[in-house]
């Protein structure tokens, strides 16, 4: 019987990440080797002020690799004008929407744009892609709401939909449970677990949930000053690898129950 393997949605082969300024150039990474199959759910996760917001950007297209390559789907990240790459990757950024005046299905609609005409105007598929997104994300209660009305998480519901109506291979969140609570930041994540499985959609997230990212992730990657490492939460666990993430002085890594406690 053969064996049918899971299609390769992002890889990275030798990247390196940083930016430019007055003194020249800020290496962030380097040597960042990872591939993404189909269906998986990754979490992005590392000390703050580490370069997860800066490696995000870069396999956005946000700002560009210092060195290496980015593929999607067997493109090339730079080969990819903004139309098409809309077409293979969605994110969600933490960046406010443009305008909170707008209603929940009004910003949901908006995912279609690199699918309808020059006048928006959305055809029977564009509506069901919407009425799917709305359906997976349970957010029919407030979708005429304004955005202005909603909550935290369920403004960050709405974004998510956004991202599923745009119908993608790829989905990046730049940490999505930021201002939610412990029951709000597990619903979200466990949302995006469930989505990844029941859709395909490769889940790329980072966040500082590290607990939580441990019980729900598929795969993890760890970003530390010297490297970027992805595994299992289970292959990370073995190898030590949580234990590199902070100083030990004040929290250490429990493996035994895969979470970090105060080092008293």
């Amino acid at each position: 019987m053969v064996e049918i393997k899971p299609n390769i949605v992002l890889k990275t082969i030798d990247l390196k990440i940083g930016y430019q300024n007055k003194s020249g150039t800020i290496l962030i990474g380097e040597q960042i080797d990872l591939e993404f199959y189909e269906g998986e759910l990754i979490g992005l996760v590392g000390a703050n002020g580490i370069g997860k917001s800066t490696l995000l950007r870069t396999l956005t297209k946000v700002q560009p690799k210092l060195d290496g390559k980015i593929v999607i789907n067997e493109t090339n990240l730079e080969d990819f004008d903004l139309n098409a790459l809309a077409m293979a990757l969605s994110v969600v950024l933490t960046e406010s929407i443009a305008s909170k005046n707008l209603s929940a299905y009004e910003v949901i609609a908006l995912g279609r744009q690199p699918y309808t005409n020059w006048f928006g105007n959305l055809n029977s598929e564009d509506l069901e892609k919407i009425d799917e997104a709305i359906s997976r994300t349970q957010i029919d209660g407030f979708i005429n709401k304004k955005c202005f009305e909603l909550s935290d998480g369920q403004l960050q519901k709405v974004m998510i939909a956004r991202a599923l109506a745009q119908d993608t291979d790829l989905i990046i969140l730049d940490e999505p449970t930021t201002h939610l609570d412990m029951y709000h930041k597990a619903q979200i994540l466990t949302l995006l677990r469930t989505l990844s499985k029941e859709t395909g959609k490769t889940i790329l997230f980072s966040s500082h949930e590290i607990d939580l990212a441990i019980q729900l992730c598929d795969k993890m990657i760890i970003m530390t000053k010297e490297q970027s490492l992805l595994d299992t939460p289970e292959g990370h666990i073995a190898q030590g690898h949580f234990s590199r993430l902070f100083p030990k002085d004040l929290i250490v890594f429990d493996p035994e129950t895969k979470a970090f406690r105060v080092n008293k």
